[in-house]
């Protein structure tokens, strides 16, 4: 299956570290060859980059790694296709535009006998995927709850959260959507999350050699959230979430879970 990454922070904070760890699980220490993404929110504006290439081969990967791009709010995705075919439209992290925000989605699951249970009509899907049929599902019923935003946004995610539970009832579906401000994570077999904060300590990745002193990078008001399908670092405690679970983030910190 795919590997999911994301970050919450109260400060733009790069995640090259992080994600320098997911990249070599797509195609050279995972098997996860079949395209990656990442989306970088920079107020209501984001930046998505997508390859189909293996993440452990793409060029545009290496530019990543080597160009910190700061954000408060990150959703990147690593895909082993199971359905829909290898191609730059089945990659995710998948966007679309409500009330005016840009929503990013990924999706790390599989699901079974969905045509019939996912008939979105105002978001229609470009790919292939049961994970962007999900989403543009997800986001028509978002629509038809809330035609205009909720005065507290924190609503929306709530009502995501338990249909997202429903589509749990279709096959594997962890999930990470956001609309740039929050960040929910809903685990549906296997999900983490670390938070990051004073008094920070050195961090050693799995994947690939490479340690850095967080005290060195970072300010004693800092709080960065790091979500992952599986912990990056060897030497710190993550926080493994419970199957039916989910966890909103706004700015590093949990604001809302059930």
């Amino acid at each position: 299956m795919c590997e999911l990454l994301a970050m919450s922070a109260n400060v733009p904070t790069d995640i090259v570290f992080s994600f320098t760890g997911l990249v070599e699980r797509g195609g050279k220490t995972g098997p996860h060859r079949d395209g990656w993404g990442i989306t970088f929110y920079d107020g209501p504006g984001n930046r998505t980059f997508k390859d189909s290439d293996p993440s452990c081969h793409s060029e545009v990967a290496s530019l990543l790694k080597s160009y910190p791009i700061k954000s408060k709010t990150v959703v990147s995705h690593i895909r082993q296709a199971n359905r829909g075919r290898v191609c730059l439209e089945n990659t995710h992290p998948f966007g679309r535009e409500l009330w005016g925000r840009n929503w990013c989605f990924a999706h790390n699951g599989q699901l079974s006998d969905y045509k019939t249970v996912l008939q979105p009509e105002r978001f229609l899907p470009v790919g292939n995927t049961d994970s962007e049929l999900a989403f543009c599902t997800l986001m028509d019923k978002l629509a038809a709850r809330y035609p205009k935003p909720p005065k507290d946004r924190k609503q929306a995610f709530r009502f995501l959260a338990r249909e997202g539970r429903k589509l749990q009832q279709l096959g594997v579906f962890n999930m990470l959507i956001s609309d740039g401000v929050y960040l929910l994570a809903l685990c549906g077999n296997n999900l983490h999350w670390i938070t990051r904060q004073a008094p920070f300590g050195e961090a050693r990745l799995i994947d690939t050699e490479m340690v850095i002193d967080f005290q060195q990078e970072t300010t004693p008001k800092d709080v960065v959230t790091v979500i992952a399908t599986r912990p990056l670092t060897s030497n710190e405690a993550w926080h493994k979430m419970e199957a039916g679970s989910w966890c909103l983030f706004r700015e590093g910190k949990v604001v809302a879970q059930g």
